[in-house]
């Protein structure tokens, strides 16, 4: 059975020519990116102080809130939702899934930093305005009029600094999604430890054990079971505009889609906050009229925006044929999802795990050499184009060289 990605790099490749050439190349280019690498390694270091930091404030503010029990059920019934969650983000991220350091990032930015920031100006902005009112009125006002811009500014803080300084990692619409969608969940879980925990020690303190765990099986089921998507689904506003200013040109739709999102972002999230202080009967209409219409449009988008990158390697893949780099077999696997899944099987079945994990690499190197490919052709600033393109090609040749290898017996 012959390889599907094609038998070997053909020898009119330009550049470079053979698996060893492109290895010395990759020797070289590491050393060159090596002091840059140090340097990112020292920031990354602080950065991660920042959110150790954060979520031990966070973790103590909590733990005091809700007490020790309500935090270990709290914590327990918070986790619950994430599988689900992490799942559908990840089937959006096939093609080109983004790098597991980064969706950490994201995940616990939400989760420690985003948290903090809104937990202290909302909190200060309850009591400032319950001094022209009452606390009741406060948090109402808060949580509708002033909790919606912090918490989605705080949120997609984290999802613009990667458009900003990770900017290949971060090619449109489905990486939005994703990266958004991420910080919502990890917010969405510090939040719910605090909800499930304060609902357990109210009906704690009133019925005993056995009505803490009702209230807090009550919240639970709204929060965790009808609305898991809720702060994942208002930042991917935020996300799905940044998208949009990833794919577009210069000029006036690349500032105003990322402001347009976070705006967007902003009135979901204000509605819903508004529909769930109205009762039950406030809750349920707005998760009929607002959530789950919101959602079905967020799955389409997230669908479309998945099926336009394996389009986007179908247009752009074949130039590396014409130059010797790439087979017609290889672009036809690349941009098909089942064609994929079903090489890198192949792959495991034949030689072995080390061959598919090869052949993963190749897809994963195939896959951003024609979105690196798709926006210099679309006129964005790429400054490392050669360099980047010639990574690529060479992570090209060193993982096909490895797909191959003594069959299995």
């Amino acid at each position: 059975m012959s390889l599907p990605v094609g038998s070997a790099i053909p020898t009119r490749a330009p550049w470079p020519p053979s698996a060893r050439d492109a290895g010395e190349w990759l020797s070289a280019e590491r050393g060159v990116r090596r002091g840059r690498r140090a340097l990112r390694g020292v920031l990354i270091g602080l950065l991660a102080l920042v959110m150790a930091a954060s979520g031990l404030v966070v973790l103590g503010s909590e733990t005091s809130a809700t007490g020790f029990a309500g935090f270990l059920i709290g914590v327990s019934l918070a986790v619950l939702p994430l599988p689900l969650v992490i799942a559908g983000l990840r089937w959006v991220d096939r093609y080109e899934p983004e790098p597991k350091a980064l969706l950490a990032f994201a995940f616990f930015w939400g989760a420690t930093v985003a948290a903090l920031i809104a937990a202290v100006l909302n909190t200060a902005s309850a009591i400032i305005v319950a001094r022209t009112s009452d606390a009741g009125q406060g948090m109402a006002t808060t949580a509708v009029l002033i909790a919606p811009w912090v918490e989605e500014a705080a949120k997609g803080a984290a999802v613009l600094a990667v458009f900003l300084f990770r900017r290949k990692e971060f090619d449109g619409i489905v990486d939005g999604i994703v990266l958004a969608g991420f910080v919502g969940v990890g917010f969405a879980f510090t939040e719910n430890i605090l909800y499930f925990g304060r609902a357990f020690l109210a009906g704690n303190e009133q019925l005993g054990v056995t009505g803490g765990l009702f209230a807090a099986g009550t919240t639970f089921v709204l929060r965790g079971v009808l609305a898991p998507f809720a702060h994942p689904l208002f930042t991917t506003m935020t996300g799905i505009g940044l998208g949009i200013a990833a794919q577009g040109r210069r000029g006036r739709g690349r500032w105003l889609a990322p402001i347009g999102g976070y705006l967007l972002a902003v009135v979901l999230h204000a509605t819903w906050n508004y529909s769930s202080l109205s009762g039950l009967h406030g809750f349920l209409v707005g998760y009929v009229l607002i959530m789950v219409p919101v959602f079905l449009l967020t799955l389409g988008v997230a669908t479309w925006s998945r099926r336009r990158e394996g389009a986007t390697i179908a247009t752009w893949l074949p130039l590396y044929v014409q130059s010797g780099w790439l087979v017609d077999d290889d672009v036809a696997m690349l941009a098909s999802m089942p064609r994929r899944r079903q090489a890198t099987a192949w792959a495991e079945r034949t030689y072995g795990g080390a061959s598919s994990r090869a052949l993963h690499d190749f897809q994963l190197a195939g896959t951003e050499l024609a979105f690196l490919r798709d926006r210099a052709e679309r006129g964005h600033p790429v400054g490392d184009f050669t360099a980047r393109e010639r990574q690529l090609l060479a992570e090209l040749s060193r993982s096909r060289a490895a797909v191959s290898g003594p069959a299995r017996p």
